[in-house]
């Protein structure tokens, strides 16, 4: 009896560990992804064991780590426990977890770092340490043993140190991101242990410190991303004694201050690293008028970089802004120039001229009007260029517009839309070699033989046009999206037709004669604007039948379900088409059925979830509001996402709960004819296997592309690859 009294004991408590895991956290008991945020927990669940591969613990209220708390979580793959109060951890705590390629812990409260916590993390790519309160890293490297680190994140308000060392057993990261904008002290050399950093992310204020740092990060990183500094003054060289080649190719700055001293400055310092080849300014703030040290600029040589990118740029006396007169020199290698967003008016005609190689020019959402165009666009300006986009100006003269950029012979690509030009000439001048022109958004309306007749290209959306009766050969694509059309363009006039959109018209019948000599392609349109008359009638019967339908269903089953499911689709259908960006939490709602729960939760979203940046998947089990009828939580986990994937199976077909997220989601998705919609074919199923009230899934496997899941393991990376990028689109 002892014996039995023992077994009831051990199995007493392991009853009782479980119920405590449960009650803690009720994901962690019965799914691999335990997600245990925001439900204000001041300790780790207990018990978790090793099934469990990503643990959410983020925005609670842990504030240590111990050892035993996850010593059993053998598996786990990523561990998030961002925004807690955490500021002990137990020096062995992740002893165990030598699986773990993500731990996130960020926003707490650490006062240091112990190269302890990390020794055992071999497979670690991703690592999380920024907003937490510690003012170095320590004598030594912390991450010395992660030799598989991919992202790394740290620094906060307080940080101030940087020693030679900290960064040893690092070699190569994708990304490397420091909030350092009280950073007072950078040893020389503390970045070079790092041998290739393709992302480095810097908030630094201290303009000495972010020229050491440049000359350290030279030969390893490619891609320099600065935040709010103020430029330096001094004069001593960037690559101070650097031997060639140079890695760096691209620089950015945001929210930085420049003068009219230091951006001269800059200039010529920057043109020491030869191997820079973009540079970018985002929020930036430029005090002064323009009057720059052109003289020591152009003794310094010439500048190797070809792609330079100002958006919106502040000067605050733009109006006062001088001529540049003396920057000729700089700027014939130049191959894309953007401006946007920054009051540009003006680019005077000596200055113009000497952009003898800029192939591509971006001006939008600038102050442009038709006299300062003139100028801007003078005789002998821009000789090389190809691409012009002038839109969200103030140009008010479609004809004056056309004869200055016919003054470009290698133009072939223009936009101008969304200036406001009200009328449209007959005749206008154009660049000989124009394919392309955007004229959507211009206010003009209709369209007349001023539109140049060797376009490929055009796009007269949004123009309130009610005919279209151009003769344009050469023309392959045709945009008339949100105009008044009632019919549709002739083909003859427009043989070499390939694309025509003619979304949000009012078209209510087609012609014979518009499509004569025109073999059609692909076509999309609704019975609605092919056959109106039977369309009323069917619509008529179907109402009839579906009443009908509906008495014998509630008949049969409970007719205050259905009145409620009725309701429940009647609110969805009044909501926008689209959830505000704001509201949108989720890459993707994943509609499967319960049988195919295995391979969803245990391949699929350790595959997407885990990945780099990870995809967040909304799943039924896992996501839903507890107590909320189900249909709304279908609805609104539906309007969260900004995908909606589809797994299918014979088991999907055959699971009524499937067919009402597809029900729910069909207009939304699919009577769009947008792609949030992402069908896999889990297995292979033969059409007379789907129900009939699956209508729409049968439509929408003849005429949508899915992906299948294969079964060899070099074709499963590619039908990841393939899953991602459709998630990501």
């Amino acid at each position: 009896t002892w014996q039995m009294l023992a077994i009831y004991m051990v199995l007493a408590a392991n009853l009782s560990k479980q119920q405590a895991l449960k009650q803690a956290c009720p994901s962690c008991y019965a799914s691999q992804l335990c997600n245990c945020s925001s439900m204000g927990l001041d300790f780790i669940p207990p018990e978790l064991t090793a099934k469990i591969t990503v643990l959410n613990l983020a925005h609670n209220r842990i504030r240590r780590i111990q050892s035993q708390d996850l010593q059993q979580a053998v598996n786990l793959r990523a561990l998030l426990l961002q925004s807690n109060k955490i500021s002990s951890i137990d020096e062995d705590s992740f002893k165990s977890l030598a699986k773990l390629e993500l731990l996130d812990l960020s926003n707490n409260s650490l006062a240091q770092l112990s190269p302890l916590w990390f020794e055992h993390l071999f497979s670690l790519q991703h690592l999380y340490l920024q907003g937490n309160s510690y003012r170095d890293l320590g004598k030594s490297s912390p991450f010395s043993s992660l030799r598989n680190l991919s992202s790394l994140h740290l620094g906060n308000p307080w940080f101030s140190v940087i020693r030679q060392g900290n960064f040893e057993g690092i070699e190569l990261l994708h990304k490397l991101w420091i909030d350092g904008s009280n950073l007072s002290q950078y040893e020389q050399g503390s970045l070079k242990s790092i041998k290739e950093i393709n992302h480095m992310i810097i908030n630094i204020r201290d303009s000495n410190i972010f020229s050491e740092i440049v000359r350290d990060l030279l030969h390893s990183v490619t891609w320099l991303e600065v935040t709010e500094i103020k430029l330096p003054v001094e004069k001593k060289s960037l690559v101070q004694n650097s031997t060639h080649p140079f890695r760096m190719q691209k620089l950015t700055f945001k929210e930085a201050f420049f003068t009219d001293q230091t951006i001269s400055q800059a200039i010529v310092l920057l043109k020491e690293i030869t191997s820079l080849k973009e540079l970018e300014a985002i929020n930036c703030v430029l005090e002064g008028k323009g009057i720059w040290n052109t003289e020591e600029i152009a003794r310094s040589g010439q500048s190797f970089v070809e792609t330079v990118k100002i958006i919106k740029m502040i000067i605050q006396n733009f109006h006062l802004f001088f001529d540049l007169e003396g920057m000729e020199s700089q700027i014939n290698k130049l191959k894309r120039l953007t401006i946007a967003s920054s009051n540009v008016f003006m680019v005077p005609c000596n200055l113009a001229r000497h952009f003898s190689s800029l192939l591509y020019l971006d001006f939008h959402d600038n102050l442009l009007v038709n006299k300062r165009l003139d100028e801007t666009i003078c005789k002998g300006s821009w000789p090389s260029l190809q691409t012009l986009n002038l839109s969200q100006n103030s140009l008010k003269s479609l004809e004056q517009t056309a004869r200055y950029t016919s003054r470009l012979p290698k133009l072939n690509n223009l936009d101008i839309s969304q200036n406001n030009f009200g009328e449209i000439p007959s005749v206008c001048e154009w660049p000989e070699s124009l394919k392309y022109l955007n004229l959507s958004s211009t206010q003009i309306p209709k369209v007349t033989t001023c539109i140049p007749p060797t376009l490929e290209v055009l796009d007269v959306s949004a123009n309130n046009l009610k005919e279209f009766g151009l003769q344009l050969p050469f023309l392959k694509e045709l945009y008339l999206t949100r105009n008044q059309l009632k019919t549709l363009p002739g083909a003859s006039p427009i043989p070499n037709l390939v694309a025509l959109s003619v979304r949000r018209n009012k078209l209510n019948s087609f012609s014979k004669e518009a499509f004569e000599g025109a073999q059609v392609g692909t076509v999309h349109l609704s019975m609605m604007e092919c056959h109106r008359s039977l369309v009323v009638s069917l619509i008529c019967v179907l109402v009839f039948l579906v009443i009908l339908l509906l008495v014998a269903v509630g008949y049969k089953y409970h007719m205050v379900w259905y009145l409620r499911m009725t309701w429940a689709w009647l609110q969805a259908k009044r909501k926008p088409r689209r959830a505000p960006p704001k509201d949108v939490c989720y890459d993707a709602f994943v509609s499967y059925s319960e049988n195919d729960s295995d391979w969803v939760e245990n391949t699929m979203v350790r595959e997407l979830e885990q990945a780099c940046p990870p995809f967040r998947l909304c799943l039924h089990k896992r996501d839903f509001v507890p107590g909320k009828w189900i249909v709304d939580n279908i609805i609104d986990s539906i309007e969260k996402s900004h995908k909606t994937l589809f797994v299918l199976s014979k088991h999907f077909v055959q699971s009524e709960w499937c067919k009402y997220e597809l029900d729910f989601s069909h207009f939304r998705l699919f009577d769009e004819n947008n792609d949030a919609a992402i069908l896999i074919l889990l297995e292979p199923i033969q059409s007379n296997v789907i129900p009939k009230r699956f209508c729409k899934l049968r439509k929408i496997m003849n005429t949508k592309t899915y992906l299948e899941w294969p079964t060899g393991e070099e074709q499963q990376q590619m039908f990841w690859e393939n899953l991602k990028g459709a998630l990501k689109s």
